[in-house]
């Protein structure tokens, strides 16, 4: 913290700028302890807060439109994307689906807050449509409240944060292992999780072509497209003769599964993550001719095999 506050009293409101476009891109670089440090400094007369709060601000929304401006030429691929790369891919996709479908964009106000949509929520609004002035109005005041909160958190504890500091600068070199080591605890900690979950979704998936191969050759397979609304919304289509069904809803609809044939789920999430926990499902209740298609509808897709418009989504 201490290298921190020096650095911010030499290079001033210019970090600050940097620091909170970057993170908001996706970088690793927390831009909390430099809020922290920021609201400290402005407590003690050493920077200007006003100007400080809008330079951060204008850093994320740079940020966040060039995620929204992705989005909205690349779609779900970039969404996906982010997912894969962070440390809770596999409930990333259908997370902030969930939120956009329950609150709108209302729910980019409070995005920042919550770990792992931050990043994702700019270019899922930019998928599906919304305005940018709109997105704007909201990532903007969204931004004020989440970079304000620390700012103004450093600002009231400025005493506490000077004499953290001067603890971790007689600690020397031992504080920032300290630091360094949380942070990779926290980072090991995670990744094991992850693989946990990734085993969990083990299970023998079905390939595109095969699953065509048995579609051209008569057997009469039943589809089950487990897609959010959200993304059939963005994407209304499907593969020919598939049932959109609701994988929170999967304990209701399980009794209509035939059990003389074949059964395939397919979504459009990282690692098949939804159809996988459907047909787990489904296994338990004593469907065993069950499987995942691999790559989901995107695999179809690539394949250019034949799609048909979904209507009336579930």
């Amino acid at each position: 913290m201490n290298e921190i506050l020096d650095f911010m009293v030499h290079h001033g409101l210019s970090v600050l700028f940097v620091v909170v476009f970057l993170e908001q891109l996706g970088a690793p670089l927390p831009s909390p302890p430099f809020l922290l440090a920021a609201g400290g400094l402005a407590g003690l007369g050493k920077m200007n807060p006003l100007l400080a709060l809008l330079l951060a601000t204008l850093g994320a929304v740079l940020a966040d439109s060039v995620w929204f401006c992705v989005g909205r030429f690349r779609g779900n691929r970039i969404l996906k994307l982010l997912c894969r790369i962070s440390l809770e891919p596999d409930s990333c996709v259908r997370r902030t689906e969930d939120v956009f479908v329950k609150h709108g964009m209302r729910g980019v106000l409070f995005a920042k807050f919550i770990p792992g949509l931050g990043t994702v929520m700019p270019p899922l609004a930019g998928m599906y449509r919304v305005k940018f002035r709109r997105f704007l109005a909201f990532d903007g005041l969204g931004a004020l409240l989440y970079l304000g909160c620390f700012m103004l958190l450093g600002f009231l504890f400025r005493n506490q944060l000077q004499a953290v500091a001067e603890g971790l600068a007689r600690l020397g070199r031992g504080a920032l292992v300290l630091l360094v080591s949380l942070l990779a605890a926290y980072i090991a900690f995670k990744y094991i999780n992850r693989q946990r979950a990734l085993k969990k979704l083990h299970m023998a998936r079905i390939t595109a072509e095969e699953l065509r191969q048995r579609l051209e050759g008569g057997q009469d397979v039943f589809i089950v497209d487990v897609r959010s609304r959200l993304a059939t919304q963005g994407d209304p289509w499907r593969i020919p003769g598939a049932q959109h069904r609701l994988l929170e809803e999967v304990q209701t609809w399980v009794v209509d599964i035939p059990r003389d044939r074949e059964v395939v789920m397919y979504c459009s999430c990282p690692n098949d993550a939804s159809a996988v926990r459907a047909a787990l499902v489904l296994y338990k209740r004593g469907i065993t001719r069950v499987r995942p298609l691999a790559g989901g509808i995107d695999a179809w897709r690539e394949r250019n095999y034949p799609l048909e418009a979904l209507a009336n989504p579930t």
